[in-house]
């Protein structure tokens, strides 16, 4: 079942990938000089690559991480890289305040803000769902909440600034697959609540744009990590899936799907066969190696 998958994928991501990816984009690194960028998660992963990445296309960063010695070196590293200004706010967002502090140094510091990356995410395993409950509610608060809390301190400078918003997702937030219950659960609403947020933003005519990263197995340490004992696919490479972020928030994309033909043939196959999309998920997993 597993090889199945393996030869559908391309096949069905082909045209998907081709209607996304053909028509011709005017991205300039240019885009982002200057401009004033909040990245949270930022001490690692992808979030840590996002910053470097911005770094070099001389845009203001603040970034936001839990531990402060890694965001201290990566702040370091953005200024060596051509950061226009590079500085940090080290805090767990569980904390209620911290994301009313991290857009008040925004304020202070830059006057105002372009753009939003909301990144940081919570601990969860890769696990048969145990029941633990208080585990739910404590990263529905890191993985959602505290994204909502975010973007609604941003909004009204990015209404100022007719700015973008850009939410890091996972097809797990399109595909509900086993072992991620709980992550799954966070990440399908994010997708609810900033596409209907984009809504509103539209009737309102709020120049503001919303992307929604929907992405695969990505070779961070964490998600290697977690998951490499039980996924055997190669991880798409973390450094180009953080300048697609960038890229897709730059041009105000709806969603960005990477690596984009696995992806979008999942999400494909899930509108027009969901049944077995299902069966050729839970058939490429190597279950002897999940934990109850």
């Amino acid at each position: 079942m597993g090889l199945l998958l393996k030869v559908f994928i391309p096949l069905l991501g082909a045209a998907l990938a081709f209607y996304f990816y053909s028509a011709p984009e005017n991205f300039n690194e240019e885009m982002l000089r200057g401009k004033r960028v909040i990245v949270t998660g930022a001490s690692s992963g992808i979030g840590e690559q996002m910053a470097y990445h911005l770094a070099r296309m001389e845009a203001h960063l603040l970034l936001t991480a839990r531990t402060e010695a890694r965001l201290q070196k990566v702040v370091e590293r953005c200024l060596e890289l051509g950061a226009a200004s590079a500085r940090y706010i080290s805090g767990s967002m569980d904390s209620p305040s911290l994301p009313g502090q991290v857009l008040r140094e925004a304020e202070n510091t830059w006057g105002g803000l372009d753009m939003l990356i909301l990144n940081h995410i919570g601990q969860s395993g890769f696990s048969y769902f145990s029941g633990d409950v208080g585990h739910v509610r404590k990263l529905m608060e890191i993985n959602f909440v505290s994204y909502v809390a975010l973007a609604t301190a941003a909004l009204p400078l990015l209404k100022e600034s007719e700015g973008s918003i850009v939410v890091v997702s996972s097809v797990a937030g399109k595909i509900a697959g086993p072992f991620t219950a709980s992550y799954s659960a966070t990440k399908f609403a994010l997708d609810g609540f900033f596409s209907s947020l984009r809504q509103e933003l539209i009737i309102d005519k709020v120049n503001v744009s919303i992307t929604l990263c929907i992405l695969g197995y990505i070779n961070t340490e964490s998600a290697v990590r977690a998951v490499s004992h039980v996924i055997p696919d190669t991880p798409a490479p973390k450094e180009e899936c953080a300048l697609e972020i960038i890229r897709a928030g730059a041009l105000r994309r709806r969603e960005l799907h990477y690596p984009p033909r696995a992806v979008g043939s999942m999400l494909l196959l899930r509108s027009i066969a969901p049944e077995l999309l299902d069966s050729l998920v839970r058939g490429s997993y190597r279950l002897e190696n999940v934990r109850r």
